[in-house]
C-alpha cells in the first residue's frame, strides 16, 4: 500500500458502482435517498441537542405518525442488490439497502468506496455523532464494522467473494469523529476457499487501526437459499 503522504495526497474517490435503480420506480428511490439523508442529518444533530422536551415531543409524535403510515405499504417483495459488498459477486452492484454505504439506508455513515487497483481499494467515511465511543472518536465497533465493509469489497475482486469468517483489528490510537476517514484495502491472496485481506484507516494521514480479514467463498446456491428464507421470515411462512 502506499505511504501516508501518499494517501493524503489521493484525490477524492467516487463510488465503484453506478446508480443500479431501474427506470421503474427512480423517483421513489430517489425520495428514499433524499428521506434517509434527513433522517442522518435528524440524528447527528439529535445526539448532542439540548432541545426542550416540548419540541422532541412534537418531532416524536410526527415521527411516529409516519412510521404507522409506512406499515400500510407492502413491503418490498424482491431485495434490490445486497446488503454489502462481500456477498454481491459484483463491485457494481445495487447497494441503496446496505448499513455501512447504503444512500437510502439512514444507518448507513455512508462509507464511499472505489476501486484503487486490480485488487486494492479506498474508501472515505465521516463518523458523526452518532458513532461516538471514546469523546470525541469513533466506536471501535464501528472501526471494525467499516473494516468488514471494505474488505469485503476487495475480497470481491478475486472473482470468487464469500462471507466474513475472521476479522482482526488493531486498534494503534483513537480514530476521530468529524474527520474525512480513508481506508485502504488490499486482496491478499487466496489459498482454496480461503480469502486473505489486508487494510488500514488513516485520519489526517495518521495511521488509526489495521486490519486482516479471512472470508470463506460460499456457492451462489448458499446465497439464493438465504434470499429465500429472508423472503419466508417477512412473509410470516417461519
Amino acid at each position: 500500500m502506499s505511504d501516508e503522504a501518499a494517501s493524503e495526497a489521493q484525490p477524492r474517490i467516487a463510488p465503484a458502482w453506478g446508480d443500479t435503480t431501474k427506470a421503474w420506480g427512480q423517483e421513489a428511490w430517489e425520495q428514499k435517498r433524499r428521506l434517509a439523508r434527513a433522517m442522518r442529518l435528524v440524528i447527528e444533530r439529535l445526539v448532542p441537542s439540548n432541545a426542550p422536551a416540548d419540541e422532541l415531543a412534537r418531532a416524536a409524535d410526527a415521527l411516529e405518525l409516519y412510521a404507522e403510515q409506512l406499515k400500510t405499504h407492502p413491503r418490498l417483495k424482491h431485495f434490490h442488490g445486497y446488503a454489502e459488498s462481500a456477498n454481491a459477486g459484483d463491485v457494481g452492484a445495487f447497494f441503496d439497502q446496505s448499513p455501512m454505504i447504503g444512500l437510502a439506508n439512514p444507518l448507513a455513515p455512508p462509507i464511499t468506496i472505489g476501486r484503487s487497483g486490480e485488487r486494492t481499494a479506498v474508501a472515505t467515511v465521516v463518523f458523526g455523532s452518532a458513532y461516538e465511543g471514546p469523546p470525541g472518536c469513533v466506536h471501535g465497533g464501528f472501526v471494525a464494522a467499516a473494516f468488514d465493509e471494505v474488505l469485503g469489497f476487495v475480497q470481491s475482486l478475486g472473482g470468487a467473494p464469500g462471507m466474513t469468517a475472521r476479522l482482526t483489528v488493531h486498534y494503534r490510537r483513537p480514530t476521530p469523529l468529524h474527520t474525512e476517514l480513508r481506508f485502504e484495502a488490499e486482496y491478499l491472496r487466496s489459498e482454496g476457499r480461503k480469502i486473505f485481506t489486508a487494510g488500514r484507516v488513516l485520519a489526517n494521514g495518521v495511521v488509526t487501526a489495521e486490519a486482516e480479514g479471512l472470508f470463506i467463498s460460499v456457492d451462489r446456491e448458499r446465497f439464493r437459499q438465504l434470499l429465500e428464507e429472508r423472503q419466508r421470515r417477512e412473509s410470516g411462512g417461519g
